[in-house]
């Protein structure tokens, strides 16, 4: 879904900026998923979370902290164990060798610590420019658009870019919205995605954002079908913020693992 031609560059900031007051409403609670200490910690669990879920990540993570607590101790991790203490997150052959270069980079180049700059980040083994702006804006403070898959869907549902290059969805976005605005934009649109606008199954007919959405339609629109596809702690909440009676919730809801 794109942006219609009839939709001027002020509208489309305008509606932009109408949705992202909606999400702050929505959404209070939106917040980095991966429990993390510090940058490293961080840098870690990202590169972990990729293919994975949060939740399975953060079970994974404590074990793996307490063992390495240094890009020291990642550069000179044995192998095998690694492997062992990461396999539940997927994948973990290839985050092994991403976990061992990021440990040695960050030792050889950065005095074993991770660093706050988008330019020296994505330098780094298992760093793109999302990992990246994960990194910045959640440990350094430096604001930045994380660009996952949630937050590609949603922009592009929502008619706000018709980019599918994750670099150039980061700054269509980006140029809508204040910079100072940006790590919190992309907490609540992850958050939405995940608790809302589901990839096969939106909530069309329970979500806040129903009457600026041009894509409403796509998911069941019956407000008693959508109020049973929304997943989360607050599911509850998210179905009486649109009228709904947070009863008609199941109650496995708020425990779902959300993707």
């Amino acid at each position: 879904m794109t942006s219609t031609p009839a939709e001027s560059p002020l509208a489309l900031t305008r509606r932009a900026r109408r949705i992202g007051r909606l999400l702050t409403e929505t959404h209070p609670d939106a917040h980095c998923e991966l429990d993390h200490g510090n940058p490293l910690q961080l840098a870690v669990a990202t590169i972990l979370s990729a293919q994975c879920t949060d939740k399975r990540v953060n079970e994974v993570t404590p074990k793996l902290f307490a063992r390495y607590r240094t890009a020291a101790d990642y550069a000179g991790a044995d192998r095998a164990e690694l492997e062992e203490l990461i396999r539940p997150t997927g994948f973990f052959r290839n985050k092994t060798n991403s976990l061992i270069g990021l440990g040695e980079a960050l030792v050889a180049r950065y005095d074993g610590e991770v660093p706050g700059r988008l330019t020296d980040l994505i330098t780094l083994p298992g760093f793109g420019r999302k990992t990246a702006n994960v990194i910045l804006g959640n440990a350094f403070d430096v604001p930045g658009i994380t660009v996952d898959t949630h937050f590609q869907r949603l922009v592009r549902r929502w008619g706000l870019t018709g980019e599918t290059d994750p670099v150039k969805i980061e700054h269509a976005i980006g140029a809508l919205f204040p910079k100072r605005e940006w790590t919190m934009l992309s907490h609540r649109v992850i958050f939405h995605g995940r608790r809302v606008c589901h990839a096969r199954k939106p909530a069309c007919g329970a979500c806040t954002l129903a009457k600026i959405c041009p894509s409403y339609g796509e998911g069941p629109t019956e407000p008693e079908v959508a109020v049973k596809l929304l997943k989360g702690p607050r599911a509850g909440e998210l179905a009486a913020a649109v009228g709904l009676d947070p009863a008609l919730v199941p109650s496995a809801a708020a425990t779902a693992d959300v993707p």
